[in-house]
């Protein structure tokens, strides 16, 4: 059965899309779900790259609880203020009631203030560079496989740093890795900033994030970085004895990304037949499906064994289909999974000692030697890869909209496509106008805007940033 048309309903398509790829299972639980083997792959792709980015710089992964004692919680009031509509509690075990309530992870910057308060002494044990991978629980009112869920995969970084100014570098240096592992290995480009005063962490003194425009015009928040200033280290008297002997409060960063990158791979680049996944995180690069008829299917298979070898040795990730399935299925199939590059090999292949390939992003064919193939498929591997970014860049470029000018333009337009560049005077009012009369938020205020606007969307006031506003999940 064919997938519903992006273009009659994208919520549907993808939906369909995560099914029929075999990506997720739901859950007995509302809002929770099976990451299947495809996208769980996908997900450890994801965290092998930003592992290796994490550990060169200077990182250290470690793991802390997930139950945290509403006490710990209530020591930064900001922070238990913003999450607790979202907070599940524990408060009974072993058939007897707790003492004191445990919140189960929404994020764990509470417990790691505690543990870092009985770490840090002296300035010799600073910076201190920790990340932990692990799942946390946010009880979410609607829920979207991978985009938004009850529970979900993350890592979340926690750093302590002598001075103000080290904080601040650590922040935007771990969004820098962030744009990095997206832009050029998801092949999504990304709009980083600083966040407003209601959009940023609870507890924050900034909050930087990676937005990214998705194929039906809306906006994500795919990754954000935190100062916290001496905010949580007064909260959890993370104190420490400078050079000079003197008692001094840390600086403190967190930053993190979640498995709603896999959600953001799906809707910036899958179409019609399904996923298209970009050769730099795809867990398979390369299928290889065996054609014609029975009687050669022995001697054809051992072909695209041998085939297969020779690619993986070439550290190409490549899986051959040997199933008893049509040719037509396997095609449809893989394509829908998203697999980059198709090699169809059949016995009137091996006698011209050639191959042919199919291209997941255009469907383009094309008929190569046999003899070195590999060269010429890390080639093609590389230019779909390009091609990718290049085509959502593309589609970002005509839908960021920078000449709408204020709010009564936007409301106009009943069926707005895209995200809306608009000044803002920084009154909250504004904003909240804005998402009250049109549903767009304020995404961020971009590091380097396109152009800058000089009046308030709303207000016409003068202005004092500019801000990206969109419709975002």
């Amino acid at each position: 059965m064919k997938l519903t048309s992006q273009k009659t309903d994208f919520s549907k398509w993808y939906l369909e899309t995560v099914k029929k790829a075999d990506l997720m299972s739901y859950a007995p639980v509302r809002g929770c779900m099976t990451f299947k083997p495809a996208s769980y792959a996908l997900w450890e792709k994801i965290k092998e790259l930003l592992d290796q980015r994490f550990k060169a710089t200077g990182h250290e992964n470690a793991y802390f609880p997930m139950l945290i004692p509403e006490s710990l919680l209530k020591k930064e009031t900001n922070h238990i203020e913003g999450f607790n509509p979202e907070l599940p509690w524990v408060t009974e075990a072993a058939g007897k009631k707790l003492e004191e309530r445990l919140a189960i992870r929404p994020t764990s910057e509470t417990i790691i203030g505690h543990m870092y308060s009985q770490w840090i002494k002296s300035y010799r044990d600073l910076p201190l560079l920790l990340n932990q991978w692990c799942n946390v629980i946010r009880w979410e009112k609607r829920t979207l496989p991978f985009i938004r869920t009850t529970e979900f995969l993350w890592q979340e970084g926690h750093t302590a740093h002598a001075t103000k100014a080290e904080a601040e570098a650590e922040t935007l240096a771990m969004l820098e890795i962030y744009q990095q592992i997206i832009e050029q290995k998801l092949a999504i480009p990304c709009w980083p900033g600083r966040k407003t005063p209601l959009e940023k962490f609870a507890g924050a003194c900034d909050t930087y994030s990676i937005e990214l425009m998705l194929k039906d015009g809306k906006a994500l928040q795919a990754a954000t970085s935190h100062f916290m200033g001496t905010n949580f280290a007064k909260a959890f008297e993370i104190k420490f004895l400078d050079q000079n002997n003197n008692l001094e409060y840390a600086y403190t960063t967190s930053w993190g990304t979640t498995t709603r990158l896999i959600g953001a791979l799906i809707m910036a680049h899958g179409d019609d037949k399904g996923l298209i996944i970009p050769p730099e995180i795809a867990p398979t690069q390369v299928i290889i499906v065996p054609v014609g008829p029975a009687k050669s299917a022995p001697h054809v298979h051992e072909a695209a064994e041998k085939l297969k070898q020779e690619l993986t040795a070439a550290k190409i990730l490549v899986k051959t289909d040997l199933s008893l399935e049509s040719a037509g299925w396997k095609f449809n199939e893989w394509e829908l999974r998203g697999i980059p590059l198709r090699i169809e090999i059949g016995p009137r292949d091996l006698e011209k000692q050639q191959l042919v390939l199919a291209r997941r992003d255009t469907g383009e064919k094309q008929t190569i030697p046999s003899e070195n193939s590999h060269l010429i498929i890390k080639k093609i591997l590389s230019e779909i890869q390009t091609n990718l970014f290049s085509l959502a860049l593309e589609r970002q470029e005509k839908a960021c909209h920078v000449e709408v000018e204020c709010l009564a333009d936007l409301k106009k337009e009943t069926d707005f496509f895209g995200w809306v560049l608009g000044g803002w005077c920084g009154d909250n009012t504004c904003e909240e106008k804005i998402k009250a009369e049109t549903s767009f938020t304020a995404r961020n205020i971009p590091t380097n805007p396109p152009c800058k606007k000089e009046y308030c969307f709303a207000c016409g006031s003068k202005s004092k940033a500019t801000v990206w506003y969109a419709r975002a999940y």
